[in-house]
């Protein structure tokens, strides 16, 4: 997507919202925010059990849905660990971690930071938050053998999620 191009967002949870792509895409990121995968990589590795992005993709590049598992419901199995590992929106909501113009929340933002938004007020509370998830990868670290990705299966899918490794 191109830089000036104005992205225009109808779908179930926002109507006539409008943001302007200012950076590259996938470039330009702010400093000390570094993620391993992209939301296309997210995607196709599987995430948030299949339910997310559902009715937006005309939001999102075409391409970033290209082998991956959606469903109407959310499915575990469509996790990259086979596990639970979210909560619903309505908890995010409840906790106020849900903020600005991305009612879906921070993957949404991460999506939309992405593709060249940019908010620097919020993409600081989100950049914050993304680094603060790094105490998982440690947590994965101390208590898992190298090598062992079963360890531990939640916290991974968790990383994954936040766009760390979980491999690790």
């Amino acid at each position: 997507m191109a830089i000036g191009k104005q992205i225009i967002v109808n779908d179930k949870m926002q109507q006539g919202y409008c943001y302007a792509l200012v950076a590259p895409m996938g470039e330009d990121f702010a400093d000390g925010f570094s993620p391993y995968y992209s939301p296309k990589e997210m995607l196709q590795m599987g995430v948030f059990e299949g339910k997310y992005l559902n009715d937006c993709r005309d939001e999102f590049p075409a391409d970033w849905f290209e082998g991956v598992k959606l469903s109407e419901t959310p499915d575990v199995s469509l996790n990259y660990f086979g596990v639970k590992s979210r909560q619903p929106l309505s908890v995010w909501q409840e906790k106020g971690w849900i903020y600005g113009p991305d009612p879906r929340g921070w993957f949404q933002w991460y999506c939309r930071y992405y593709m060249g938004r940019r908010l620097p007020e919020i993409d600081e509370k989100q950049i914050k938050r993304w680094r603060s998830f790094a105490r998982h990868s440690a947590q994965v670290r101390k208590n898992c053998e190298p090598g062992n990705v079963f360890c531990r299966p939640r916290q991974r899918q968790g990383l994954l999620q936040w766009a760390y490794d979980p491999l690790i």
